[in-house]
């Protein structure tokens, strides 16, 4: 996969007029938190002003979000009009989203379809799936498929058909099989980097504006187990 542009470790997939689509890195916040860590939004918006000599404000919308150690593909809008319509994209679900995932379990089965009842805690931050539905809980429903056996590892292609709080986390914990370094839900050892073998890898939509059938890949990250697949 061609990377446009890796200034300051900005890995640009995709850049139009309207929307910008990055390969998010371990650690990267998406939007800004209460951490007041500088957040990937400020990032793109200073490289699109270095790059275009944009005096004053960048118009920058957020699409959508991966978890902090998730790595992979996220999408920003650079035009309102844009924003307006991924948002739509993304609600009504007219996007497909593929991710990788690395466990240390075999699923049960090469390829399935999970479909839990997730509950939120905000408290700490975690989303629990239960396999019936339980007041204040969503449905949440994926495939996956096994694409690789490692020697210690099985590497997962995941489709959602939900987009639920820690979805894919929390539904593979639930089948006994919790992503390598995901202390959160279940592994027994973090990941030397903080991050978790979690990777947005391909989104297909089509273009906001120009209505082009855009197909993104992003490339896993330099790591050891991510290569090996």
């Amino acid at each position: 996969m061609k990377i446009l542009s890796d200034k300051n470790n900005l890995q640009i997939l995709h850049e139009d007029n309207h929307i910008i689509v990055v390969n998010k890195r371990v650690g990267d916040i998406v939007q800004g938190d209460k951490t007041g860590d500088k957040p990937l939004s400020e990032v793109v918006k200073e490289y699109i002003k270095d790059k275009y000599n944009k005096p004053g404000e960048v118009f920058l919308g957020v699409v959508h979000r991966l978890d902090r150690p998730t790595t992979g593909i996220v999408v920003f809008a650079r035009t309102s009009k844009a924003l307006t319509r991924m948002n739509e994209l993304f609600s009504n679900r007219e996007t497909k989203k593929t991710y990788w995932a690395v466990v240390k379990n075999k699923p049960k089965n090469t390829q399935d379809k999970l479909v839990h009842y997730l509950k939120r805690n905000e408290k700490n931050n975690t989303s629990k799936a239960h396999s019936r539905e339980v007041p204040d809980s969503k449905l949440a429903s994926l495939d996956y498929t096994i694409i690789k056996e490692l020697n210690n590892y099985f590497a997962l292609e995941i489709n959602l058909h939900t987009g639920r709080h820690h979805q894919i986390r929390a539904q593979l914990s639930a089948i006994g099989c919790p992503i390598k370094g995901d202390l959160k839900y279940g592994f027994d050892r973090s990941n030397p980097d903080g991050g978790i073998h979690l990777h947005a890898r391909k989104l297909v939509f089509i273009h906001p504006v120009s209505k082009e059938n855009l197909s993104i890949v992003a490339p896993v990250p330099n790591d050891v187990i991510w290569k090996a697949i």
